[in-house]
């Protein structure tokens, strides 16, 4: 359920930025999420639908590009990307990782008309 404040706050970028660009239509936005991030794209795109409707924004398509998820072992140093759920180090058997990458999630860019 936290994807409806989210999905409502990159619909409040959106209509601000297409404002300052006098845009007459907003066509698609660009968001990057990576693969640890919390967030469903899925859910994402049901409240876009939703709270998006009745705006300049009605009917954009919302393109997702995934990050993959990559850590460094904190014993080691050695940087990995996860194999599945496991985030034990490949190198050492260490648990202690720190995340490189995978956790994002932005606006990206957004095309208006």
């Amino acid at each position: 359920m936290h994807e409806l404040p989210v999905t409502e706050s990159i619909l409040k970028i959106a209509l601000d930025h297409a404002k300052k660009s006098d845009a007459k239509k907003i066509t698609a936005l660009n968001l990057v999420m990576g693969e640890l991030a919390t967030m469903v794209d899925d859910s994402i795109q049901f409240y876009w639908d939703i709270i998006a409707k009745d705006t300049i924004a009605e009917g954009a398509t919302l393109n997702f590009r995934r990050v993959p998820a990559e850590l460094q072992c904190m014993a080691c140093f050695t940087k990995y990307r996860p194999d599945g759920k496991e985030l034990v180090c490949p190198k050492c058997g260490g648990v202690g990782v720190k995340i490189i990458a995978g956790e994002e999630f932005s606006l990206e860019s957004i095309d208006i008309d």
